[in-house]
């Protein structure tokens, strides 16, 4: 029974005797309740009921908040911010001066200081700034509350790695008149675009009517450019056969008439030609008459 004892006694003494402290943590050595250091990773020693030893964890932390704030034209607005720390361990060997030791005896809650330091920065951020503003620099807000809360929250032994702004949220009736907003901008793009196009369509068609009458005038221009040239040669024909002026003339007169009587008559449709009472006592029955009469001679 005194073996059994003895064992029992033995391993309460190499039990609490030895610990490990795991990777990325370290371990607050306190001596009859002070502090005395720090041990890294691996296997330790200490003195049982005179040694105490507190895990303390390097690992990057990743925290999740909501904040309210109003902005400069007086919406509430509420912001999701995402936060990333950790125990600021790069000067381990300083001791009581470290960042760890900070981190483990100065605050008692850090998460809920650092929410404080958020906030205030936020709401000193936020109101300066229009709704359009929020949106636009919301990466510079959450710059520069990073830079506020980072200062402070390092004298407490904390290192913040980023702060970033994850979502707005808005009231439902200003969502509902930004959306109104943007399908009316929409809207009326939209109209321009159509208003233009339909307007770009009638230009074009207007000079292309424009340029095609240009282009008919000048050939009917020419062709009775062409028309007249051929008449003067004609006359000028006739004339050389030994016929006088008049009888040129009365001549042409009939050859247009015949070939216009010609022309109507070969339409193939059934036509009715009106002539005067007096026709053979005309002016048009004597040219034709006339003509005939040159052109035999």
């Amino acid at each position: 029974m005194a073996m059994i004892i003895l064992i029992v006694i033995i391993a309460v003494l190499v039990l609490s005797t030895g610990y490990v402290v795991r990777q990325q943590h370290v371990a607050v050595i306190e001596r009859l309740g002070k502090f005395h250091g720090f041990a890294g990773p691996g296997f330790h020693v200490k003195f049982p009921f005179i040694d105490v030893t507190r895990d303390v964890s390097l690992m990057t932390e990743d925290e999740h908040m909501t904040f309210d704030a109003k902005t400069s034209d007086n919406v509430t607005i509420e912001l999701d911010v995402s936060i990333q720390y950790h125990v600021d361990y790069g000067d381990v060997e300083k001791g009581a001066d470290s960042g760890v030791y900070r981190s483990f005896y100065t605050l008692q809650d850090p998460v809920g200081q650092m929410q404080d330091y958020l906030a205030d920065a936020l709401r000193s951020q936020i109101p300066a700034r229009t709704l359009d503003e929020v949106f636009s620099e919301k990466d510079a807000i959450a710059h520069a509350i990073d830079e506020v809360v980072a200062a402070k929250m390092l004298d407490y032994g904390y290192v913040l790695v980023t702060t970033l702004i994850t979502r707005i949220k808005l009231p439902k009736e200003v969502q509902e008149s930004m959306n109104h907003i943007i399908a009316s901008k929409n809207n009326l793009e939209s109209a321009t675009n159509d208003a233009n196009a339909a307007k770009a369509k009638t230009v074009i068609a207007a000079q292309a009517k424009a340029e095609a009458m240009a282009a008919e005038g000048k050939g009917i221009a020419d062709q009775r450019v062409a028309i007249a040239r051929g008449i003067k040669d004609s006359i000028d024909t006739i004339r050389e056969s030994g016929v006088t002026e008049e009888e040129a003339n009365r001549l042409f007169e009939f050859t247009q008439w015949t070939d216009m009587m010609n022309n109507y008559a070969a339409s193939g449709k059934a036509t009715t030609v009106l002539l005067p009472e007096d026709f053979d006592q005309s002016g048009v029955f004597k040219s034709i008459v006339a003509g005939k009469k040159a052109g035999e001679k």
